[in-house]
């Protein structure tokens, strides 16, 4: 790539990246499902047809703010998996950091939330939504790479099933909690239940059926 072509991509992405800081800040404070288009254009200061050349549509930039959110979170998983301790404790560690991320950023929490319930076509995806797979596939690879470690070290059963359906069904356990501490609060208070007792019984359920016996034994003394 010559000087002048890194000079229109390097303008090209910090163009992007003035769009979504304002998709971020409008949606923070009207909320993700209220915002628009126009209101993003009059944020970021910038032509509403010139948004449209970044983003074909609200959803799209909503793809925009899910590559960003799955990004940092791989970044946060990554971190994890490079210190040095088991497999299991790593699985342990990633799930508080998702849901501490959500609690962070509930806005590129829902992000994420939108291409989860995407429906992936048939045709080849645009930009933002093949930039958002590959963020995903980043994010499960740390996952799944955790749970080797974990086999490898004893930590974790060897017959616990693929690890990549395991990633798949942590992932899934984790993110259904996540919603369920962000949308059922006041039953939760009305039970008597805090969302950080969620949170780690769904983290022992899982681990327990993930642990080798000498590990679970360990973690009870």
């Amino acid at each position: 790539m010559n000087h002048i072509a890194e000079r229109r991509q390097e303008e090209k992405d910090r163009r992007r990246d003035e769009i979504l800081d304002a998709a971020a800040l409008i949606a923070e404070q009207i909320g993700v499902n209220d915002f628009t288009m126009d209101q993003v254009a009059k944020k970021a200061r910038l032509s509403r047809a010139l948004i449209y050349v970044y983003f074909h549509d609200k959803e799209d930039l909503l793809f925009g703010l899910a590559d960003r959110a799955n990004n940092e979170l791989h970044a946060r998983f990554a971190a994890i998996a490079n210190k040095r301790q088991t497999g299991l404790k790593m699985i342990l560690a990633m799930g508080r950091s998702y849901v501490d991320y959500a609690a962070e950023a509930p806005v590129y929490f829902e992000a994420m939330a939108c291409f989860a319930a995407h429906e992936m076509g048939t045709d080849e995806p645009n930009e933002n939504e093949a930039r958002c797979v590959e963020a995903c596939d980043l994010v499960l690879g740390v996952l799944i790479k955790a749970l080797h470690i974990g086999i490898e070290d004893g930590s974790l059963r060897r017959d616990m099933g693929p690890p990549e359906v395991v990633a798949l069904t942590l992932w899934g356990l984790m993110y259904g909690i996540i919603q369920l501490i962000s949308t059922k609060e006041a039953i939760l208070a009305h039970i008597g239940v805090s969302s950080k007792q969620m949170v780690e019984n769904a983290l022992l359920m899982a681990t327990r059926g993930l642990a080798t016996s000498d590990t679970a034994a360990r973690k009870r003394k």
